[in-house]
């Protein structure tokens, strides 16, 4: 019951209440190409990222090339270690039309991770410490890779 536990790791959720001692991090994953400030040309694009969950291993990874429309599965790499960073890969063939490409992961618990619509519902808020919704990557026309806001 220190200060930094109860001040960095006591969240609010919905309906008024307060989660204490939120330690275990949830499973999220990135796109960490391509990512701001990458220019890109049409063609095949190796979509690559990282994945990790506090509750154990990644189970999967998939991936979004049309704004969460419809997912993909994405290629693991190993070793999948526990509580680690998993890094993911996805081919994908741009045809230059303006498009978001996302990333999403599901942990071993069965934990998948939230759009922030979903998050905002599930706490009230966006989570503090533990903020861990889809995030985008917006591929203009002209090649420029911008985040989604």
């Amino acid at each position: 019951m220190t200060r930094e536990e109860t001040s960095k790791y006591t969240e609010p959720v919905k309906d008024g209440k307060i989660r204490y001692f939120s330690f275990d991090i949830d499973a999220r994953s990135i796109i960490t190409f391509p990512a701001y400030p990458a220019q890109v040309q049409k063609g095949w694009i190796e979509i690559r990222g990282i994945a990790w969950s506090g509750r154990g291993k990644v189970d999967r990874v998939e991936v979004s090339t049309d704004g969460g429309r419809s997912w993909q599965l994405a290629q693991i790499q190993g070793p999948i270690l526990d509580k680690a960073h998993t890094g993911f890969r996805y081919l994908w063939h741009w045809d230059g039309t303006e498009t978001e490409i996302q990333s999403r992961v599901t942990d071993e618990t069965g934990y998948v991770q939230p759009t922030y619509q979903q998050l905002v519902a599930a706490r009230g808020s966006k989570g503090g410490y533990h903020f861990n919704p889809i995030t985008g990557w917006v591929l203009q026309r002209d090649g420029q890779v911008l985040l989604r806001t």
